[in-house]
């Protein structure tokens, strides 16, 4: 799902922002997998260490409260748990794209967020 050694992007390619996002990689000459989280789901295990990479432990950080699942799901007051749950069954909750290299990663709204990734360090070439 990701390549400890290059650049990742959670990426979904109807979204303006991922496709900004996977330009501005493009412009850095970083080749970044890209993996459509949409179509192959993470497990609850994969968006732990997602969580654990962007530094927090709260998967609010990363749910999309305006989708319509959130709402429909009852999601405003669920516990972490029910938040994972329902974001491993239903991965449009996952505010994307979370661009991940290395040990760390960021949520690459807006877009040249990904830059701060970039510029922390090393060669991007993997």
């Amino acid at each position: 799902m990701d390549d400890p050694m290059g650049v990742s992007v959670w990426f979904n390619p109807a979204c303006g922002t991922c496709r900004t996002t996977q330009a501005i990689l493009a412009e850095r000459g970083v080749d970044a997998e890209l993996f459509e989280y949409l179509q192959q789901r993470p497990s609850r295990d994969d968006i732990e260490r997602v969580l654990k990479l962007l530094g927090t432990d709260d998967p609010r950080a990363i749910v999309r409260t305006k989708e319509a699942v959130y709402r429909d799901l009852g999601l405003a007051g669920a516990t972490r748990d029910q938040l994972l749950d329902a974001m491993a069954e239903h991965p449009v909750l996952i505010e994307r794209p979370i661009v991940i290299r290395g040990d760390r990663a960021v949520v690459a709204r807006p877009a040249d967020r990904v830059l701060d990734l970039l510029d922390a360090g090393g060669p991007t070439d993997g």
